[in-house]
């Protein structure tokens, strides 16, 4: 299995709307809010940047949540990844784990997000169909 590049960048903006609303808008982050350093094994950076739209952030919300019940070990993994911004190391010490199993388990949310999702977009799309015939 391995990540989902779009699901990737969803929770990265997903992060940033994140510690946005719990500061309640206010404060300066270290780092502006829709601009992700991205460095490959070979050295190479780029920026990844997106603007911010508060539905999709939302829904990315509601399909981090769904897996708190069920699968809390992905949960608080997306958690410290994403939004104490730990990395991989720092997370496999706070999990008592490996760093594979971190990798791991981030390609876990991934589809994990991936399907909420999909699933989603599968019913809306149903109840529209639906309504209209």
């Amino acid at each position: 299995m391995a990540r989902i590049e779009w699901v990737k960048q969803r929770l990265v903006v997903w992060a940033a709307w994140r510690s946005r609303r719990d500061s309640g808008g206010q404060g300066y982050p270290t780092q502006a809010a829709f601009t992700k350093l991205v460095v490959d094994s070979s050295g190479y950076r780029e920026a990844w940047v997106s603007s911010v739209d508060d539905t999709e952030a939302s829904l990315t919300d509601q399909a981090v949540q769904s897996l708190r019940a069920d699968k809390p070990h992905l949960h608080r993994t997306v958690e410290l990844i994403y939004l104490e911004d730990t990395g991989i190391r720092r997370a496999a010490v706070a999990l008592c784990c490996a760093e594979s199993t971190v990798k791991a388990r981030l390609e876990q949310i991934d589809h994990e997000v991936a399907t909420w999702l999909r699933n989603r977009q599968q019913a809306r799309e149903q109840a529209e169909r639906s309504f209209t015939t």
